[in-house]
């Protein structure tokens, strides 16, 4: 006998009949003889809905109080779907996250688990019953409702996987899997049969929007089966796991890229040690992220240093630089918010040479510019201007060939 824990997001649990529909695919799982515990999001608009009444009330909510009101949105899905497999003649027990006792730190908004303790749940799942955990959400130490922040479902779901030791995590949801890029942007987009959890977690900070990168994060460190499967359409669905030997392994997997990237450079900076940090730090004090960064050393002792941020951080960033620049007596400081991402990956590039000179040339084929490049092990990112998005990334999914299966 397996067990599995099944991940339903918002959309699969978005009306009465979904959640209906929902149930009769967990009772025909468990009729196969299978152990099934099941982890919900709210239904699909309802965290948003909650999010606007609070804001009615306070333009910045209390954070504890946030909490409770959020944490409503699962309960409200595992209440329903216990009903509809009840209906269906499937026993069924339904646990809010402090009943599922998933214990978290004290970060109201976006806490992180810290244990859990199953007792519980298998208690249930000796009776034969279906446990229906609401996603999102644990209890600190103080007994505080707390919840995990966006996309937190899969978290618990990943981390209830590792806590059981089930055979595998399913993660359902409203695509058939993980696929070489969007197919919204590339029609000859593929689904994988495979993934490694190495890619997936790069994929996923590159733009990926298939999963949360935490839930990969914790899959990963704890060798939990990943399996990224659609809740309406029969299928094998994307498995995420390690790389394994006999893999055979594609040399580029997939292409992300990501629409929300702004640039800044500061021109112009006198060059000399703890400039990148004077640059930085105050970026940094206002909690905006930074993500590729290229430092250019000119003949007359001077450097242009030039890094990438969040679209909604652009504005922000920019006022806070022209003060850096006054400071640093730097030149002028320039920005760009009509700027994109676009991201190969594949542990395929280990072993391989070539990889970027080949993808910078279909690039410039294209007359598409770079303006910044960034590499790791396993990915090459660049970024272009926005309007050559859509271009790029089929450009370059024909270049590598990802509409073909490795070995076809």
């Amino acid at each position: 006998m397996a067990l599995y824990v099944h991940k339903y997001g918002g959309t699969s649990v978005g009306t009465v009949e979904r959640i209906k529909y929902v149930a009769d695919k967990i009772n025909q799982a468990r009729k196969q003889g299978d152990d099934i515990v099941v982890v919900v999001s709210a239904m699909s608009g309802e965290t948003d809905r909650l999010l606007g009444l609070a804001r009615e009330m306070q333009r910045q909510p209390n954070p504890r109080e946030l909490d409770v009101l959020l944490s409503t949105g699962e309960q409200v899905t595992i209440a329903l779907l216990c009903m509809a497999l009840e209906a269906e003649g499937c026993p069924a027990s339904s646990y809010t996250g402090a009943q599922a006792r998933i214990l978290t730190d004290a970060a109201h908004t976006k806490a992180r688990i810290l244990d859990i303790d199953t007792s519980r749940v298998r208690r249930d799942l000796e009776q034969g019953k279906v446990v229906v955990v609401a996603g999102f959400q644990g209890v600190n130490e103080e007994g505080d409702i707390t919840t995990l922040g966006r996309g937190g479902s899969d978290t618990t779901a990943v981390a209830l996987a590792a806590a059981l030791k089930a055979d595998e995590c399913r993660i359902y949801t409203d695509v058939d899997g993980v696929y070489t890029t969007d197919p919204r942007v590339e029609p000859k987009a593929r689904r994988l049969d495979r993934i490694t959890f190495e890619e997936m977690l790069e994929m996923a900070s590159l733009g990926s929007k298939v999963l949360q990168i935490r839930a990969v994060e914790f899959a990963g460190k704890y060798n939990v089966p990943l399996r990224v499967l659609s809740t309406f359409d029969d299928g094998p669905g994307t498995l995420i796991t390690y790389e394994e030997e006999e893999m055979e392994q594609a040399l580029i997997s997939g292409i992300a890229f990501n629409r929300d990237e702004a640039k800044l450079t500061v021109e112009g900076v006198p060059d000399h040690p703890g400039i990148a940090a004077s640059i930085l730090g105050p970026i940094a004090d206002a909690n905006i992220e930074v993500d590729m960064i290229v430092q250019n050393v000119a003949e007359n002792d001077t450097t242009d240093f030039t890094f990438t941020v969040h679209r909604n951080d652009y504005a922000r960033a920019l006022e806070i630089l022209q003060g850096v620049c006054r400071d640093l007596g730097a030149n002028q400081v320039t920005g760009d918010d009509h700027i994109v991402k676009v991201s190969m990956v594949g542990v395929g590039m280990r072993s391989h040479a070539g990889i970027a000179s080949k993808m910078f040339r279909a690039l410039a084929e294209e007359g598409i510019n770079i303006r910044m490049i960034s590499t790791s092990e396993i990915k090459v990112s660049v970024v272009l201007d926005e309007k050559y998005l859509e271009l790029a990334v089929r450009t370059l999914h024909e270049t590598f060939g990802l509409d073909t299966p490795p070995g076809a």
